[in-house]
């Protein structure tokens, strides 16, 4: 099988090529390496893998016209390329628009046009939900809780797209079930919770769980946006390709379908209040931070009901919050030299 993995630089998407390259899956990196790590993570995958082991395409998903001629002879399509940040959404709306909305639009249409009826995996995110004000939220001493959701929120909950990001996001999410509705292309939604691992090249804006630890092993100052009891449902690398394959082998009986993928309830944990300890943990030392504002559509807590992927694909997460952040705390250690260049 040939796979288009489009921000395959990335990393969530370096980490799916490692693994397809590994059982020896032919493979496409589409990446116009704007973000920070990307051409990090192309140098690794190009010293682990002999030369030719992929192909790489220096492109953006805004040019539908390189899309359609990459997609020629694709047969497997997972769509990561996006504009990631919340806070960049709202300073730059329009890029936003047209890399989440307009790119997802274009990788889409590539794939009807090629004729081949790629299977397409779309990585959507929690934040399709809005800001989810209409909650019953339990303010405890470390952290929010839902009142009345206690298997988290699952695919049934009302859209509520809120933030620039928000909208583009839920724009790809709801073209890419519609297309399989109305062109029958096999495709299948994921709304990601927070996904953390190796390769993640986090910043203050995105990627909080590797920002916190690059910051507190480079002694960077660390700013806590709102009161840090915030709650997510954190799901390791390994945990989410694990569903990303068994969605792919089992397309034909998923086409069409959304999934809340996330740690669940097992695997929550407040931002900074839970999350401090661990890595003061780590480190063993305190670790000062700021204190800044709440930011636009944070949400007080989301956590994923992953009962239904649990159910259609036999998957559940195995890899412990605890077990997850002392992997990624070591290989940040192990690769500090990256970080500090």
């Amino acid at each position: 099988m040939h796979y288009l993995i489009t921000g395959g630089a990335g990393f969530i998407g370096s980490n799916y090529v490692h693994r397809l390259l590994s059982r020896g899956e032919h493979v496409t990196i589409y990446d116009n390496l704007s973000r920070k790590g990307t051409i990090r993570n192309l140098e690794w995958l190009n010293a682990t893998f002999d030369t030719g082991a992929f192909t790489f395409i220096q492109g953006d998903v805004r040019d539908a016209a390189l899309l359609t001629a990459t997609m020629r002879d694709i047969d497997i399509v997972v769509h990561l390329a996006s504009q990631v940040a919340v806070t960049t959404s709202v300073l730059h709306p329009r890029e936003d628009f047209e890399v989440n909305a307009l790119g997802t639009f274009n990788v889409l249409e590539a794939a009807r046009l090629s004729g081949r009826y790629p299977a397409i995996l779309y990585a959507s995110t929690n934040k399709v939900y809005g800001g989810m004000e209409g909650l019953i939220i339990q303010e405890r001493e470390t952290r929010y809780a839902y009142r009345d959701y206690v298997h988290g929120i699952s695919e049934c909950y009302s859209l509520d797209f809120h933030s620039p990001y928000g909208c583009s996001k839920g724009t790809g999410d709801q073209y890419t079930r519609d297309y399989a509705r109305i062109y029958s292309l096999p495709t299948v939604v994921f709304r990601q919770s927070c996904i953390y691992g190796p390769r993640q090249f986090g910043f203050e804006a995105q990627g909080w769980v590797a920002w916190f630890i690059i910051a507190a092993v480079l002694g960077k100052p660390i700013t806590i946006y709102g009161d840090g009891k915030q709650v997510r449902d954190l799901l390791y690398i390994d945990d989410l390709l694990n569903a990303y394959d068994a969605a792919l082998a089992n397309i034909g009986h998923v086409t069409g379908q959304v999934y809340n993928v996330g740690g669940g309830v097992d695997n929550q944990l407040s931002v900074w209040k839970e999350f401090q300890p661990l890595l003061e943990k780590l480190t063993g030392h305190p670790i000062p931070t700021d204190k800044g504002d709440w930011r636009p559509g944070d949400q007080r807590i989301y956590v994923s009901d992953i009962r239904k992927a649990a159910r259609d694909l036999n998957w559940q997460p195995q890899v412990s919050v605890e077990e997850g952040i002392t992997r990624l705390y070591n290989w940040v250690v192990e690769n500090r030299a990256l970080f500090e260049q």
